[in-house]
Formats: structure tokens, sequence, C-alpha cells
């Protein structure tokens, strides 16, 4: 089982996006996505999601807000991600050449027709409602096979 942060950084209607084109045989190739990653031992969501930020950005985050949790069942390597989702509204810093990739901000009316994953076109939109949601996203070959959310 893999821990994993995932935040979209938001400023003035556009979203800060990584499109995965740097990294050697990154299982993200090609697509973009939020930023964020693995939890190390003992760190919280909430100070991953800021230093993973950090490193891939050069944004230094405040108060990010959590909205879920996702469960992606044997995405890669027959393994199981579970990703805590966030936004970040407050910031500062200058943006960097990301090892990850290229960042681009996006204006939000564009972000899902953008090369995403596809459920990242099913929960992006719920990150504006303000409920608490757990969502499932079962993957086989890289193809959305379904999905299932509980909202609180």
């Amino acid at each position: 089982m893999k821990l994993a942060t995932l935040c979209y950084v938001k400023h003035n209607g556009h979203t800060l996006m990584l499109h995965r084109v740097k990294k050697q045989n990154d299982m993200h190739a090609g697509k973009w996505n939020g930023l964020g990653g693995k939890l190390d031992a003992g760190e919280t969501p909430e100070a991953c999601v800021i230093r993973e930020v950090w490193e891939e950005s050069g944004l230094q985050i405040r108060n990010p807000r959590l909205h879920g949790v996702l469960t992606f069942p044997a995405f890669a390597n027959d393994e199981d991600w579970y990703a805590f989702l966030f936004t970040a509204t407050e910031f500062e810093g200058a943006l960097i050449d990301s090892a990850e990739g290229v960042l681009r901000w996006v204006p939000d009316g564009e972000l899902l027709a953008l090369n995403l994953w596809e459920g990242d076109r099913v929960f992006i939109p719920w990150l504006d409602q303000p409920r608490f949601f757990s969502g499932k996203f079962v993957y086989k070959a890289g193809k959305l096979e379904g999905y299932e959310v509980v909202f609180y």
C-alpha cells in the first residue's frame, strides 16, 4: 500500500498543473496532474503536501484544505494507492523548472480538456463542493473500469 497526496493549487481562476514529460519510466508520462507524491515515514498528509508542492513547484503553500481521500486498488505494480486530495489558495514564491515536468497555470474552464487520467475528470469537480468525500477508482491496464464515492 502506498500513501500519497495530491494538491491543486488555485489562483485567480487558474489551477497549477504539471505536465509529466520529464521523468524516465513515469507511470504518469504525458498526463497532466496536480502536485504531490508519496508520504515519508511518520509524515502527516499536510506536511507531505506542503513538502511535495515546494519540491515540485517552488511554491510554499499555507493552509492546504483536505477535500477527500481517493483509493486506487492495484493501480501500479498491483499496489493499492491511497491519495489525500487537497487544494491550496495561499502561497508564496516563484515557480521553478520542475524535474517532474512542465508547470502551467491552466484556466479552470480548460482543466477537464487536458490529457488527464479518466478518473481525474470525475473527481476534479468534487473539489468545488463543500462535502468531504471518499472515492474508489478502479483502473485496468491504464483504463478506468469504474468508480464509487461516498460524500459526508
